[in-house]
């Protein structure tokens, strides 16, 4: 198994849309005992007339009734299905918020009996992207009782502009977050983007960005009873979506992010 942060010993990889992603790409890292991150293609969001680019990740666990339980789903490839395949069967497709589903239904064609779950505010985003996402169940506050044995999960409430489903793996101890915390590495980012990103608050050592911060006003009570109760998981290391993850001092990481709930 994996020790250490597996990503700082990775060699650096092209240029790609302004951004130097974690490869190998479209890949399993093995990370812990079921449990698997997968580096995607460099993704882009628009704000206003600036378009950024990001490094993706998807999270693959193996649930304790045996079936596959895949978080942020990332553009797959023929090999990353075949090595999918490899593992088991997949049961469960997740949006973790409502910027995280627009590879879902190419897993869902491949993978039909698979339940594809909701975040908040998801659907009303794809259909404003005109996209067909086939989503059949909503999250909630509490897992439900498909992997209530493998999770805690909450939905991370305060901000107007994004709420998240955040998720913590009981026999690993990690906690799995999309944007709450962002830590895009400085050396994998050209300048040219480097320096919005850290206005933005998305720069390593990573911390929740701005944007979500400042839709927080007037909600914090909220989000830092959130922040409080993903605490009280006691992770000992966190996945993240975008950037370099926290494979050490977890909770030290998370309170130093977290710092302007205070």
């Amino acid at each position: 198994m994996t020790t250490g942060n597996r990503e700082s010993a990775h060699e650096l990889s092209e240029w790609t849309d302004g951004i130097r992603p974690y490869g190998p790409l479209s890949t399993l890292k093995p990370l812990a005992e079921g449990l698997w991150w997968v580096d995607g293609p460099v993704a882009k969001m628009s704000y206003g007339p600036v378009t950024l680019p990001f490094p993706t990740r998807m999270v693959i666990i193996r649930l304790r009734s045996g079936g596959l339980w895949l978080w942020s789903p990332t553009a797959p490839t023929p090999e990353l299905f075949a090595e999918v395949d490899a593992l088991g069967r997949v049961e469960h497709l997740v949006s973790p918020n409502r910027f995280h589903y627009a590879a879902i239904p190419a897993w869902k064609a491949r993978y039909p009996h698979a339940t594809v779950w909701a975040s908040p505010g998801v659907r009303e985003r794809a259909r404003s992207q005109k996209l067909d996402v086939p989503f059949d169940a909503d999250l909630q506050d509490g897992a439900p009782e498909a992997w209530a044995n493998d999770f805690e999960q909450l939905i991370f409430r305060g901000s107007r502009f994004v709420e998240e489903v955040v998720f913590f793996h009981k026999d690993s101890a990690t906690l799995i977050l999309a944007d709450m915390v962002m830590a895009l590495e400085p050396e994998r980012v050209q300048a040219r983007f480097r320096w919005v990103l850290s206005l933005g608050g998305t720069m390593w050592p990573g911390q929740t960005p701005r944007e979500v911060q400042a839709t927080s006003f007037g909600r914090k009570p909220q989000a830092r009873a959130c922040y409080q109760r993903m605490l009280g998981w006691k992770p000992q290391r966190v996945l993240l979506a975008h950037g370099r993850c926290y494979l050490d001092d977890a909770v030290a990481q998370l309170e130093r992010a977290f710092a302007w709930l205070r």
